[in-house]
């Protein structure tokens, strides 16, 4: 099987190269052996839909168009900020205006460039014009296909027909172009827009030397800064980089490997023949996925407290002197102590969703392989190890790949619980810090919105990377179709 997805996934990628070969060759195809409308179609969109007598398509086509090119060359304007040709001449942020000075002949204030705002209207044209050429593609596509059936002796199809044919047989673009839209529009584009902040000067201090909203490109110097400790940061970024990466992936490891194995020891013993009550026990560790996960981190956050319940009944006991600082709450609290706690109220309400679902994985489980492993003599320990653990993980690795990256990014449990805390003197991520709060704290409360964007960039890179690479290696992926 291992064999078989490489040569797959080799002539899946010849076969890649190979299509986009035949798209440039059907685009000279349709050019030479086209109608008169299909030409001009070329130029003008809708051209051949109108010379099929398609006028309705035609004119859809024809509108876009216009709207387009009527968008690149006025420019309208929001904010001072123009769309358009112009957009994209203000992406290189050279041509910029600080304001804030008083016009005594007007009595007003003069406004300066947003360049927040110039990036992101650059992207938007850009996103205009990759738009354009596609609809450009089908128009001429609508086109050709009227002549090949002009060609055959049919009539082109006509609006109505083309609808019936949207809620027929290409019922799946009709359902997948919204989707694609609306994912281009909230997704694709703001994430391109903070990713290129990650190569500007967008923070608040440059912006206060500069003027409101003024930032230029800096190249890849954010990401040496890391590294170098030069930037808006510092040695800061530096010195605490590395510490809070290392913390990061052994939160992301303990917190995913504890939930996990936890979650196959409680559906076993839940599962165990013999056991009254199953249903109640289900029920109860269900409890903690009913309850919103940041109503139970912040009782949990409360009751240990500096003055919670927990250190008032210790002292009232006379087992402690000093309140303990079992979340790292305050400066000075142990990070040791504060790591283990959040990793153990991490499994509290994590468990229960592995338990969930291997549950449904151990009805599953064919019972010829227990008797035939009675048979042969085998005891509970090695059935566990040899039939049961290599079954719920073969059927869960995508489930476990997807939670360790969750981990990595798990803000709310980290935050809720400690605040990243405890806090060092002159450093903004504190000892429990992960990557993702410490992204939050920069951006946020420091307003160093590039650094914030470099760090996200790291983040995005390693859990990619580290999904991509093991899942293609499980046999979740190479032997789907299998289980040994």
């Amino acid at each position: 099987m291992g064999t078989d997805s490489k040569r797959t996934r080799n002539n899946g990628r010849a076969g890649f190269f190979f299509r986009i070969g035949n798209a440039f060759s059907e685009f000279g195809k349709r050019f030479v052996d086209g109608s008169l409308g299909t030409k001009l179609s070329h130029f003008i969109f809708g051209a051949g839909n109108f010379y099929h007598g398609q006028f309705i398509k035609g004119l859809l086509f024809l509108l876009v168009q216009a709207g387009i090119l009527a968008v690149m060359i006025l420019c309208p304007t929001i904010n001072n900020t123009p769309y358009g040709w112009k957009a994209l001449a203000n992406l290189s942020l050279k041509n910029v205006s600080e304001g804030g000075e008083f016009d005594f002949a007007t009595g007003e204030m003069t406004v300066g460039s947003d360049c927040k705002l110039m990036v992101l209207f650059g992207f938007v044209t850009i996103a205009l014009i990759v738009i354009y050429f596609l609809v450009w593609n089908l128009n001429i596509a609508s086109s050709y296909k009227a002549d090949k059936a002009r060609k055959v002796g049919k009539k082109p199809t006509t609006f109505v027909q083309d609808i019936k044919e949207l809620f027929d047989g290409k019922f799946h673009v009709l359902m997948l172009t919204p989707t694609c839209l609306a994912a281009t529009v909230f997704t694709i584009l703001p994430t391109v827009f903070m990713i290129s902040l990650a190569f500007t000067t967008y923070n608040s201090q440059d912006m206060n030397k500069l003027g409101t909203n003024l930032f230029g490109w800096n190249g890849f110097q954010n990401f040496s800064s890391v590294f170098t400790g030069e930037g808006s940061l510092g040695f800061e970024i530096k010195n605490r980089f590395l510490p809070v990466l290392g913390w990061t992936f052994i939160w992301a490891i303990l917190a995913t490997l504890t939930c996990y194995f936890g979650g196959i020891i409680l559906a076993l013993l839940i599962n165990k023949k013999g056991l009254k009550g199953k249903k109640l026990f289900r029920t109860l560790f269900i409890l903690t996925i009913a309850v919103p996960q940041f109503i139970s981190l912040l009782a949990v956050r409360n009751l240990l407290g500096e003055y919670g319940p927990i250190n008032s009944l210790l002292l009232s006991w006379g087992w402690i002197k000093e309140p303990i600082g079992f979340l790292g709450l305050q400066a000075g609290d142990s990070e040791i102590l504060a790591k283990i706690m959040v990793i153990v109220i991490n499994m509290w309400v994590g468990i229960p969703y592995t338990m969930l679902m291997t549950s449904g994985i151990l009805m599953n489980i064919p019972t010829d392989l227990y008797e035939a492993a009675r048979v042969d003599g085998s005891s509970t320990t090695k059935m566990f190890f040899k039939i049961t653990l290599p079954y719920v993980v073969f059927v869960t690795t995508p489930y476990l790949i997807s939670s360790f990256v969750g981990n990595i990014n798990s803000f709310n449990t980290i935050y809720l619980l400690t605040g990243g805390g405890p806090t060092y003197v002159g450093y903004q991520a504190g000892g429990t810090d992960l990557l993702v709060t410490w992204l939050y704290k920069v951006t946020i409360d420091q307003g160093s919105y590039n650094t914030g964007a470099v760090i996200g960039i790291f983040t995005f890179l390693i859990t990619a990377t580290i999904t991509l690479v093991t899942y293609r290696r499980s046999k979740a992926y190479n032997e789907e179709d299998t289980f040994q």
